[in-house]
């Protein structure tokens, strides 16, 4: 079956009628990198990003080039833990939250 719509105008779309919607993103991406999952945490930011604050604003606020975050959040890229930490306190400011961590038992 073909996909109707484009995958990234259907984030974009959901995000505006739904701003929950980006908080759950959010928080799945920082799930995943925190259970190993670095290659799926990092394309759900990118989309993240692209639906809400855009890669132009990221790069002014962590001065860094829009094309050096865009190479960072690929499937391939490797970004620094700083990096990384940087962009992810971006997106806190863009859209107004926190990150509270909690340790659960298993």
């Amino acid at each position: 079956m073909a996909l109707t719509r484009d995958f990234k105008t259907s984030v974009l779309a959901r995000v505006e009628r739904d701003p929950e919607f980006a908080r759950a993103l959010l928080s799945e991406a920082v799930g995943l990198f925190l259970d190993n999952d670095p290659q799926t945490a990092k394309l759900i930011l990118r989309d993240l990003i692209n639906a809400t604050v855009g890669f132009d604003r990221i790069a002014a606020d962590i001065q860094k080039p829009a094309k050096s975050i865009h190479r960072m959040l690929s499937s391939s890229g490797n970004p620094t833990i700083e990096n990384l930490s940087l962009i992810l306190h971006s997106i806190k400011k863009a859209l107004n939250v926190r990150i509270k961590a909690a340790v659960i038992p298993i």
